[in-house]
């Protein structure tokens, strides 16, 4: 039985890796997917296709997470395409997963580094959610990734891990000012993802992948195959009373 029927969700940064993956698991659970990307238009169109290939609709959008001034438009293009192909100005679950990396010790972490961050990882998802309260409907689900790093930690990823632990703080207010609308609001925390993010910096030390594996519980780092179950599961009425919680997905990483 398909748990996410007659449900739409917003991915953002859905085009590849661990976004792709998520929009591809909402949509065999049922739901029909507004697809984001940022410049690979090319990436986008072909996650819009899988999604199709599986009967649920999908729509591509460009949207920079890191430049706000466009959300506004963003949200008028997405009510308007909501209109015309799910006769709705609504939709159900934001899943708040476009984000970028930097590896920069404390000691050598640029501002632009750290702004560029703040705006992508930060500022990106508080007024993308904002800006999405007034079409998400009431009983509705928001799903935010952080990272294991917000729990432990590895040198170089200071200014990264901070923002995350303001996403998993904002999350956790989300989870009381919506509650009266019936709105969860959650954090799913990957450990380490062999993904697009992270591909070239494992391929190309395998002793890296090694000290992850060898700290992590069942001994092997992630894939994204390992998350997008985890976000579907939470986005189903089967997680209606989980709320305001930080689910980490890890294999069990430094415990």
């Amino acid at each position: 039985m398909k748990t996410l029927e007659n449900k739409i969700a917003l991915v953002t940064g859905s085009s590849r890796g661990l976004g792709k993956e998520m929009a591809i698991r909402l949509a065999q659970q049922g739901a029909d997917i507004l697809v984001t990307y940022n410049a690979n238009k090319n990436q986008a169109d072909e996650t819009v296709k899988e999604i199709e290939a599986l009967g649920q609709n999908a729509v591509a959008f460009q949207l920079n997470v890191g430049d706000s001034s466009t959300f506004d438009t963003f949200f008028a293009t997405i009510k308007s395409t909501l209109e015309k192909h799910w006769n709705t100005s609504k939709f159900d679950i934001l899943v708040n997963n476009a984000g970028i990396i930097a590896h920069e010790m404390v000691a050598e972490t640029s501002e632009a580094t750290f702004d560029s961050l703040v705006n992508i990882q930060l500022k990106g998802p508080f007024f993308i959610t904002q800006k999405a309260l007034g079409l998400l409907n009431d009983g509705g689900r928001i799903i935010n990734i952080s990272t294991g790093l917000a729990r432990f930690s590895l040198p170089g990823y200071g200014a990264y891990a901070s923002m995350k632990a303001g996403i998993e703080a904002f999350t956790r207010y989300l989870a009381k000012e919506l509650g009266a609308r019936q709105i969860t609001a959650n954090v799913v925390a990957p450990g380490a993802i062999n993904t697009d993010m992270n591909k070239d910096a494992l391929e190309n030390n395998p002793e890296l992948e090694k000290i992850l594996s060898s700290v992590t519980a069942l001994g092997r780092v992630g894939v994204a195959e390992d998350i997008g179950g985890v976000v579907a599961f939470l986005a189903s009425e089967d997680a209606r009373w989980i709320n305001g919680q930080r689910i980490e997905a890890s294999g069990g990483m430094f415990l």
